[in-house]
């Protein structure tokens, strides 16, 4: 459930940052319509994305684990075909999107410690 609740909020704050700094990438909706986006693009990242490095497990060994690059960067193309609101013209946005987006979900974890069972 913290996985869960950590990609949904790295990918809605990812998505506002990006809209906010990255040059070419808006996002011209309402704050609903961006949590929504966000929302989704947490559970892709949650569900679909583990499936798909699994399934490209070869290749992300040949190219020593810079095809997760690719994964990550079609979980937010995927979002933008779906959402009209987001717009991100180019590849290269796309690419500062999606690591503003992985770099959330690397450091918010360390801000929601695990708890410990007893």
């Amino acid at each position: 459930m913290r996985n869960l609740f950590l990609k949904i909020t790295s990918g809605i704050l990812g998505l506002w940052l990006a809209s906010q700094f990255v040059p070419n990438v808006q996002f011209v909706g309402n704050w609903k319509l961006l949590l929504l986006a966000g929302f989704i693009l947490g559970l892709i990242n949650f569900f679909i994305k583990p499936i798909l490095k699994t399934v490209t497990l070869p290749l992300r060994i040949l190219t020593l684990g810079l095809f997760s690059i690719i994964i990550n960067m079609a979980m937010i193309w995927l979002v933008d075909i779906f959402f009209e609101e987001l717009i991100i013209v180019g590849i290269v946005p796309l690419f500062w999107t999606t690591l503003i987006i992985w770099g959330l979900s690397t450091i918010l974890p360390l801000f929601f410690p695990k708890r410990k069972h007893e």
